[in-house]
C-alpha cells in the first residue's frame, strides 16, 4: 500500500492505542496500513517459560499422573510448553503423555502447533470457542475424569467451575504468566493520552492487559478521569467478550468483532471511528472532523493539537459564534493570553487549506461558516 493510500485510509486522522504485549507489531501494522496513527504501550509482559517453576511442577505432575483430557488453548502457549519441557529434559516424556490422552485443540492455530510437535488432536471446535469445548466435554460426561487445561493468561469465566460442578478434577497448566511491564512510562503516557482525549480508540487483546491498564490508573489516582474518557470520547475495542470483562466490571461499554481475531478487530474500528466523526457542510465544502486531522472534500488535512481543540469547540454548536475566552479555555494547557487563540486559529486556517471555513466575527469571536441551508438544521445542535 502506498503512503497516499494510507493517508486516505478509513482510519486516517485517528489515533489508536495498542496495549498488547504479544502481536503488538502485527496489530500496529494493520492499523497504520489503514491510515491510523498508533500509540503503543504494553500493559503487560510475559514471564519467560523456562524460568517458571510453576509450569515445571505442573508438567512433572501430569507426567506422573496422566490426565484423561488435555485442552490446548493457544499455539504460542503450546509451543512454549513443549520447548520449555525440552529445556528441562522432559520433552519426550511430555509428548508421550500428550500422545495417549484425549487432546483438544481450541482452534486451527493450536491444531497447527500440536501437529508441528508430531501429535494429532482428538478434536477441535469449528467456532474456536471455549464454550464449544465445554459443551463437548459436558456432553461426553466428565464425572471422575481428570482434565488438564493449558492456561493462557486470560480468565475463562465459568469454564473451570462448570467442569468441576459436573464432577471433573481440573488441573491448570500455567504456560506463561502476566506481569506488569518493566518500564511503566509508556503505559503512563497512554493513560495521560486517554484523559486528554489524545486517543480516539483504545484496543485490548487480553483481559489481563485491560485489568493492568485500569489498575495502573487506580494506582495513579486518575481512574475516575480515565473512566470518564472511556465512557464518553474514547472508543474501547476488545478482541472478544472475555477480554472486555475487566472493563465491563467498571461499566465501560466496549465494541467487539464477531470473530475474535486482530483482522476483524481492525475492520470494526474502520467502520466505527469514521461513523463517530462529525461531518458538516461548511462554506461550500464538506468537512469531516476526525481525531487529529480533518477531511476537506475527502482530502486529509493534518491539524496541530491546538487547532483541533479550537475546531472541536467551534463544532460543538456549528455556525454559532464562540468567544475568544471560550476558545482559550478549550486550548490545551490554556493560559490567560487570548493572543494564543489568534496564533492557533491562524495555524488552523493554514492547515485546513481553505481559510474561509472559519469566519472572524469582529469583537465577538469565531464561527464555522456553516452553509445557509444547514444553519437551521444545526441551530439547536
Amino acid at each position: 500500500m502506498h503512503d497516499d493510500d494510507a493517508q486516505q485510509g478509513p482510519l486516517a486522522g485517528f489515533t489508536v492505542g495498542v496495549t498488547a504485549a504479544r502481536r503488538a507489531e502485527e496489530l500496529g501494522t494493520l492499523l497504520t496500513r489503514r491510515g491510523a496513527a498508533v500509540l503503543h504501550a504494553p500493559a503487560l509482559r510475559i514471564v519467560p517459560l523456562a524460568d517458571d517453576s510453576e509450569l515445571l511442577a505442573a508438567t512433572k505432575e501430569l507426567i506422573d499422573d496422566v490426565p484423561d483430557v488435555v485442552i490446548a488453548t493457544t499455539a504460542i502457549g503450546f509451543r512454549g510448553w513443549v520447548e520449555a519441557a525440552d529445556g528441562w529434559g522432559i520433552g519426550d516424556r511430555l509428548l508421550e503423555v500428550l500422545g495417549r490422552v484425549e487432546l483438544l485443540a481450541r482452534g486451527p492455530k493450536v491444531k497447527g502447533a500440536i501437529r508441528a510437535a508430531g501429535l494429532t488432536e482428538s478434536w477441535s471446535p469449528a467456532s474456536e470457542s471455549m464454550a464449544e469445548v465445554l459443551d463437548r466435554l459436558l456432553g461426553e460426561g466428565v464425572d471422575g475424569r481428570r482434565i488438564a487445561l493449558q492456561l493462557h493468561g486470560d480468565p475463562l469465566p465459568g469454564f473451570v467451575e462448570s467442569l468441576r460442578a459436573a464432577g471433573a478434577e481440573v488441573v491448570g497448566v500455567p504456560v506463561y504468566r502476566w506481569m506488569p511491564p518493566e518500564d511503566i512510562t509508556p503505559l503512563d503516557r497512554m493513560l495521560d493520552a486517554t484523559v486528554s482525549r489524545g486517543l480516539d480508540a483504545l484496543t485490548f487483546t487480553s483481559a489481563p492487559a485491560a485489568a493492568s491498564y485500569l489498575e495502573r490508573a487506580e494506582t495513579r489516582g486518575i481512574l475516575p478521569e480515565v473512566l470518564d474518557a472511556l465512557g464518553h470520547d474514547v472508543l474501547v475495542a476488545c478482541v472478544g467478550p472475555v477480554t472486555a470483562l475487566p472493563l465491563q466490571a467498571r461499566d465501560v461499554d466496549t465494541v467487539q468483532p464477531e470473530r475474535f481475531r486482530l483482522g476483524p478487530l481492525v475492520q470494526l474500528l474502520c467502520a466505527q471511528l469514521p461513523a463517530r466523526a462529525r461531518t458538516l457542510p461548511v462554506a461550500g465544502h464538506t468537512v469531516e472532523i476526525r481525531g487529529h486531522a480533518v477531511l476537506v472534500d475527502g482530502a486529509l488535512r493534518p491539524v496541530p493539537p491546538a487547532g483541533m481543540a479550537l475546531l472541536h469547540a467551534l463544532a460543538l454548536r456549528p455556525g454559532w459564534v464562540v468567544s475568544r475566552a471560550d476558545l482559550l479555555r478549550a486550548l490545551p494547557g490554556s493560559g490567560t493570553d487570548e493572543h494564543a487563540v489568534e496564533t492557533a486559529m491562524a495555524r488552523l486556517r493554514s492547515a485546513l487549506g481553505v481559510p474561509r471555513l472559519i469566519q472572524t466575527v469582529v469583537k465577538r469571536g469565531y464561527r464555522l461558516a456553516l452553509d445557509p441551508l444547514a444553519d437551521s438544521k444545526y441551530a439547536d445542535a
